[in-house]
């Protein structure tokens, strides 16, 4: 690699943030992380601590970047599927929508106000779940969206955002539906669930997947693609536009 790109990670403190950040910095890239607690790996000065409801601090961190890499979001349904009344409630209206909807908005608008060339959104698997569980695999990047629940929801909102942006602003748009990479404390959940270990995404492949993401030369205005490790059984997600684009593989698969 003989150039060097400053990126501005969101959600850098997340467990799947930590990995791209020491991913990106491993290969010389000048790293920005903002999040609402400090990035591990990530000297202060390097590290911007808020809110999406903060945008001057969101716009200053995005200053003189290159590539804007959106992980940030609230991770799942705070309650799938609801329980019985009294105990029903959910997190749409307090953490879904000014997380998962109101903060893709204020990045995207960030970066079209900065001039950022690049933006790198992270969407899920979960958007197209209801193929999976017809069988109907490997699901495509041009598979129509069938949600799981609510969390799934804002992620088709995202996609939808992102497409909007890159062909009213010029904005040069991934979204990749990652994986399942499991967060400390969810591995029995990851172990017993049915699909898990085809939908793994280990912490060095989204590492590397960010990397080809950042480093690639050339992208379409809008594109879709997946990043899984390797299935353990079957292939659920067809990765043939990622290898298309990015020139990325797959390193890992789930053994435990």
């Amino acid at each position: 690699m003989n150039f060097i790109k400053r990126i501005l990670v969101t959600g850098s403190a997340g467990h799947i943030g930590q990995a791209v950040v020491a991913a990106l910095g491993a290969r010389g890239h000048a790293v920005v992380g903002f999040d609402r607690r400090p990035t591990a790996g990530l000297p202060p000065e390097c590290g911007v601590v808020g809110t999406f409801e903060q945008r001057d601090l969101l716009e200053n961190a995005a200053r003189d970047v290159e590539t804007l890499i959106h992980l940030a979001a609230t991770p799942d349904d705070a309650r799938y599927p609801r329980g019985q009344p009294p105990d029903d409630s959910d997190n749409f209206l307090t953490e879904l929508v000014p997380n998962n909807l109101v903060g893709p908005y204020h990045v995207l608008e960030t970066a079209r106000r900065v001039g950022i060339r690049r933006v790198i959104l992270a969407s899920s698997g979960q958007v197209i779940d209801g193929h999976l569980r017809d069988g109907n695999i490997p699901v495509t990047p041009s598979s129509p969206p069938r949600p799981r629940y609510l969390y799934a929801c804002t992620k088709v909102f995202l996609e939808a955002l992102g497409q909007v942006y890159a062909k009213e602003h010029g904005l040069e748009v991934l979204v990749v539906r990652l994986g399942w990479c499991p967060r400390p404390g969810q591995e029995e959940e990851f172990r017993s669930s049915f699909h898990g270990r085809n939908v793994y995404l280990s912490p060095g492949d989204a590492g590397r997947f960010f990397v080809a993401a950042v480093e690639t030369l050339t992208l379409p205005s809008f594109a879709i693609v997946y990043a899984t490790s390797q299935p353990t059984d079957q292939c659920l997600y067809d990765l043939t536009a990622t290898r298309e684009l990015l020139g990325w593989e797959p390193h890992d698969r789930w053994l435990q």
